[in-house]
C-alpha cells in the first residue's frame, strides 16, 4: 500500500500535466476538472500516507551502477512536506478556476503547476540524493516557468530568469555536496549518510555542510539571495501562493531539517545557520514595513518567516522549525489567495490605491484579517504557538543576541501586518475602486485554509509523535498538544514576545504621534526599499550570467543536426565520467 501511496502522490499530478496539455486550450473547462481531480487525488493519497510514516524504505527502483537504486521513505518529515505540497497545491488550483478565468494558454499553466506540485513531492521523498537534486532542479524549472508565465511582460520574463539564476547558483552547492558524499561513502543513500556522518573525513563533510547550506539558503531565498522572491510576485497571485506557501522556498528549510543531525558537528555550521536566519528576518521585515505592493509585503514576510524556521533549525529546535513550517503554509497561502482576490477585483496591487475594501469585500476582508493575524503571532491562531516554539528554543539552545533579534523581529512583523491591513481593507479609500467579492471557487480555497489557521495548532502533538517515531537520527521529544499548550502559556518568554507584538500593534495605531522617530528613520527606510544594496549585487549577477549565455549563442549553428550531435557527445561525456567514477 505504501508504495502504491508514493508513486501516486508523484505520478498522479504528472500524469494530470500531460492530460491538461492533451485536452487544448479549446476545451478550458475540462481543464479545469482535470487539474482539480488530478491535484485533489494527489492529496488525498499524500493524507492517506500520513499514517503510514515509517523510517524504513518504503519503496525501491533498482537503476544501479553510478546511479544508485533509486529509493523512497515515507518518514513524518515527507510525507507531512508532501502532504502540504499536494493539498495546499490542489486549493491553488481551485483558486485558479476563477482566477484565470478566460486566460489564454491555461493547458501550459495547469500542465507546469501539477508538474511542480508532482517534482516537490518526488523531493521530500525521496532517499537518493541525485533523484534529489533531479527532483530540485524541476522546482527550479517550474519556478521559472510560471513566474514568466505572462511573456509579454518584460517584468515577469526578468523575474523569472532571476529566481532561475540565483536558486541554480545553491544548486552548484547541492550537487557538490551530493558528488562528495557519493565519493566518499560509494553511495547517494542519504540517511546512510546521516548514520556515517561522523565516520567521514572532516573536511568532506564541511564542504557539504556549507555547499547544502548554500543550496538551502538560495532556494528559500535567504541572505544573501533573499531579493529573487519579491521579484516573482509578477507570477500569478495563485503561482505565488504555491511557491510560497506549498513548495520551493520550503525545500531549503526541509534541506536543513533533513542534514541537521549530519551537520550539527561541523564547526561553524549552526552558527551560520542561525546567522543566516536572524539576518534575513530582520531585514525581509524592515522591507516589507516600507513597501506598498501588496504581493511584495507578503513575499518580504515569507523571507522574514522563513528566516524563523532557519533561525529555529540553527538552535536545534527542528521540531519547532517544521511546525511553524505547518503553520506558515497555511496561512501564507491564505493571505496570497485573499490577496489575489483583491486583486483580480480591483486591478492593481499598490496599497496607496486600494482602502476601505472591506465593506465590498467582506469574506475576503475576514479571512485576510484571519491569516495576518496568524502572521502577527497573535493567540490562538497557529502561528502563535509555532513561533513561540521557535522562539523558546532560540532562548534555550542559541545566543542571546540572536534571540533578542527575534524577538524585536516578531514585533516588526506585528507593525507591517497591521500596516497591510488597514491599507487595504479599513482605512479610507484612495480611489474609485470598489471591487467585488471573491468567486465561488475562490471561496472554496479559502475557508478552508481560513479554518486551518485557527485549528492546525492543535496538530502539535500527534505532529511531534509523527517526527519522533519515524526519524530515528533526529533528537525530537514527543509529547501531547496539552503539554505544548502549557509550556508556551507558562513560559516567561511568551509574555515578551506578546508584549513586542503589542507594541508593534500600538506604534502602528499611534503612527502619526511617532512621525517624528519615523522621519529619523528615512535613511533606513531608503536602504530597505533598495533591499540595502543586495538587489544591485544579485542583479549584476544575473546580468552576468545573461551576458555569458549571449555570447555563448554563437556556437548555435541553427542546424539540428549539428546540436543533436553537440548534446550526445555531451552526454557520453557525462556518463563516460559517471561510469570511470563508479
Amino acid at each position: 500500500m505504501t508504495p502504491t501511496l508514493i508513486l501516486s502522490i508523484i505520478a498522479l499530478p504528472w500524469a494530470g500535466a500531460i492530460l491538461v496539455w492533451w485536452t487544448g486550450d479549446a476545451r478550458p473547462r475540462l481543464q479545469n476538472a482535470l487539474a482539480i481531480l488530478f491535484s485533489l487525488s494527489a492529496g488525498i493519497a499524500a493524507l492517506l500516507l500520513i499514517p503510514s510514516a515509517r523510517s524504513e524504505t518504503a519503496l525501491t527502483l533498482p537503476v544501479g551502477g553510478v546511479f544508485g537504486d533509486f529509493t523512497f521513505v515515507a518518514d513524518g518529515l515527507g510525507v507531512f512536506l508532501a502532504a502540504i505540497a499536494t493539498v495546499i497545491g490542489s486549493l491553488a488550483v481551485i483558486f485558479s478556476v476563477d482566477y484565470m478565468h478566460g486566460e489564454a494558454q491555461l493547458g501550459r499553466y495547469f500542465a507546469l503547476v501539477l508538474f511542480f506540485i508532482g517534482a516537490m513531492a518526488g523531493l521530500v521523498l525521496t532517499t537518493n540524493l541525485l533523484l534529489m537534486f533531479v527532483f530540485w532542479e524541476i522546482t527550479a524549472l517550474c519556478s521559472y516557468a510560471l513566474i514568466s508565465f505572462n511573456s509579454d511582460d518584460p517584468k515577469a520574463v526578468y523575474g523569472g530568469i532571476k529566481a532561475l539564476v540565483m536558486t541554480q547558483l545553491g544548486g552548484i552547492g547541492l550537487l557538490a555536496g551530493a558528488l562528495l558524499i557519493y565519493s566518499a561513502l560509494g553511495s547517494y543513500d542519504l540517511n546512510l549518510f546521516i548514520e556515517k556522518a561522523e565516520t567521514l573525513p572532516t573536511s568532506v563533510l564541511t564542504v557539504a555542510a556549507f555547499g547544502f547550506l548554500i543550496a538551502a539558503a538560495a532556494k528559500s531565498a535567504q541572505f544573501p539571495f533573499q531579493t529573487w522572491l519579491p521579484d516573482a510576485m509578477e507570477a500569478p497571485t495563485p503561482i505565488s501562493a504555491l511557491i510560497h506557501a506549498a513548495t520551493m522556498v520550503n525545500a531549503g528549510v526541509y534541506l536543513l531539517a533533513r542534514f541537521y543531525p549530519a551537520f550539527e558537528s561541523v564547526p561553524g555550521w549552526k552558527t551560520a545557520v542561525v546567522a543566516i536566519g536572524v539576518i534575513t528576518a530582520l531585514l525581509a521585515g524592515v522591507m516589507a514595513l516600507v513597501s506598498n505592493d501588496l504581493k511584495r509585503v507578503l513575499a518580504y514576510s515569507t523571507v522574514s518567516q522563513l528566516g524563523y524556521m532557519v533561525y529555529a533549525i540553527g538552535a536545534g529546535g527542528i521540531f519547532a522549525s517544521q511546525f511553524h513550517l505547518l503553520s506558515h503554509s497555511v496561512f501564507k497561502a491564505l493571505l496570497f489567495l485573499a490577496a489575489g482576490a483583491v486583486i483580480h477585483s480591483i486591478g492593481t496591487r499598490d496599497m496607496r490605491q486600494m482602502g476601505d475594501l472591506g465593506k465590498h469585500m467582506p469574506l475576503t476582508r475576514a479571512v485576510f484579517v484571519v491569516g495576518a493575524l496568524a502572521l502577527a503571532g497573535v493567540p490562538i491562531l497557529n502561528g502563535f504557538w509555532s513561533k513561540e516554539l521557535i522562539l523558546e528554543a532560540g532562548l534555550a539552545h542559541g545566543p542571546i543576541w540572536a534571540y533578542a533579534i527575534m524577538v524585536f523581529s516578531a514585533g516588526l512583523t506585528a507593525l507591517y501586518t497591521f500596516r497591510c491591513v488597514w491599507m487595504v481593507f479599513y482605512g479610507p479609500a484612495q480611489s474609485k475602486h470598489h471591487g467585488h467579492d471573491a468567486g465561488t471557487a475562490m471561496k472554496v480555497a479559502l475557508i478552508p485554509l481560513a479554518i486551518g489557521a485557527v485549528t492546525t495548532w492543535l496538530l502539535a502533538g500527534p505532529f511531534s509523535h509523527l517526527l519522533e517515531s519515524s526519524l530515528p537520527f533526529h533528537d525530537i521529544e514527543a509529547s501531547t498538544t496539552l503539554l505544548f499548550i502549557l509550556e508556551v502559556i507558562t513560559a516567561p518568554a511568551t509574555l515578551l514576545a506578546l508584549a513586542v507584538v503589542a507594541l508593534g500593534l500600538v506604534a502602528w495605531w499611534q503612527r502619526k504621534r511617532l512621525s517624528g522617530l519615523a522621519h529619523a528613520l528615512q535613511v533606513i527606510g531608503k536602504a530597505a526599499a533598495d533591499s540595502f544594496g543586495f538587489e544591485a549585487i544579485n542583479r549584476a549577477i544575473v546580468n552576468a550570467v545573461q551576458g555569458g549565455a549571449e555570447s555563448l549563442r554563437a556556437t548555435h549553428t541553427g542546424l539540428l543536426n549539428w546540436n543533436i550531435f553537440g548534446i550526445l557527445a555531451g552526454l557520453i561525456v557525462v556518463l563516460v565520467v559517471l561510469a570511470a567514477g563508479g
